[in-house]
């Protein structure tokens, strides 16, 4: 199993939930590899049977705009039948952003390896425990 991690960080609280993800399909033999936004495009989606996106809640709730939507909407025609998940950090509102970018992942036809795993601010150990048990069902 081959794994892709792709996240945007503004903070470091992203990337430490992307590395927790990355961590937990190691764990169990998949193959995983991490990737920022901006090294990672719609091209690279056919060489992995699963993938998790990471970014945070930006500006009205909504994904960061420079490097990591550019990359995730390029990706978008390769989500039918794609094992994926998603997860973010936020620092305001109620996770609308994440809502939302679920109801475009389902409405393109992604198939989720489980819940979004969403926290408000840094990530606590529950949190980051809920990120390597999305990399175990991505794994499997």
């Amino acid at each position: 199993m081959k794994v892709a991690v792709v996240f945007w960080s503004g903070t470091g609280n992203t990337e430490s939930m992307a590395d927790a993800v990355w961590r937990g399909a190691r764990s169990v033999g998949a193959e995983s590899e991490i990737f920022t936004a901006g090294n990672f495009s719609a091209a690279m989606m056919d060489s992995y049977d699963a993938v998790a996106f990471g970014c945070p809640s930006m500006g009205s709730e909504q994904l960061e705009e420079s490097e990591f939507a550019p990359m995730f909407e390029g990706c978008l025609d390769k989500l039918f039948g794609k094992k994926i998940a998603l997860f973010g950090s936020y620092g305001w509102g109620d996770g609308e952003w994440m809502r939302t970018w679920s109801d475009v992942c389902k409405a393109a036809g992604a198939e989720f390896a489980c819940d979004y795993v969403i926290c408000n601010n840094e990530p606590d150990d529950d949190v980051l425990e809920k990120c390597r048990q999305m990399g175990v069902a991505l794994a499997r």
